[in-house]
């Protein structure tokens, strides 16, 4: 009960005021499972990609953290390919940082911030890791090219599911203007009288 009733009041401050870049939303086969959206952030390597999560509440949440990897691949020193996610907050003490006070807006907020920060001291992705200590322009590469390969495709894929009219969408995926349709009936007139 206690889980329904703080997961009704979360869903509804992240639909209300999402965190920048987020979004979150309940599955519509099961209450416990949510999904998510990241944006990756300007000036990473993620930047203009659209990553989805998954999100599994357990019965004992908020007193448990939340299980969240990623479905979208992503190129990340802490992020294996199985999308699971090395981060603190994702553990129960001692090992972890978990605090019922935390919630899963605070929990995304902290994955965008990881994504922008890697923490190649405690990676689980070694060779990644090794690449981002000592070969940071290559990481930077591979991990500009993951985003591309895997999370542009995506937003483009996303923009067409939520714009049926925009099927033939440049690149950015957003569907081109028609010429003149920023313009108000009073400016148009004119050009029609004369």
């Amino acid at each position: 009960m206690q889980r329904a009733s703080r997961l009704k009041r979360e869903l509804s401050l992240l639909s209300t005021e999402p965190p920048p870049g987020i979004t979150c939303w309940q599955g519509a086969e099961r209450a416990d499972q949510l999904r998510a959206q990241l944006v990756g952030g300007a000036g990473t390597p993620y930047e203009k990609g659209i990553f989805d999560l998954e999100i599994l509440v357990p019965e004992r949440y908020p007193f448990e953290p939340p299980k969240i990897r990623f479905l979208t691949p992503i190129y990340h020193p802490n992020i294996d390919s199985a999308g699971r996610i090395c981060l603190d907050v994702l553990k129960l003490p001692p090992k972890g940082a978990w605090t019922p006070s935390l919630n899963i807006s605070t929990l995304l907020t902290s994955i965008q911030l990881l994504m922008a920060e890697p923490n190649p001291d405690d990676p689980l992705m070694a060779s990644i890791s090794s690449e981002y200590k000592y070969k940071k322009e290559l990481f930077l590469l591979n991990a500009r090219e993951w985003t591309e390969k895997y999370a542009s495709q995506q937003k483009r894929a996303l923009g067409e599911k939520l714009d049926p009219s925009a099927t033939n969408a440049p690149e950015g995926g957003a569907a081109p203007k028609r010429k003149g349709s920023s313009m108000s009936k009073k400016e148009k007139s004119p050009r029609l009288e004369s």
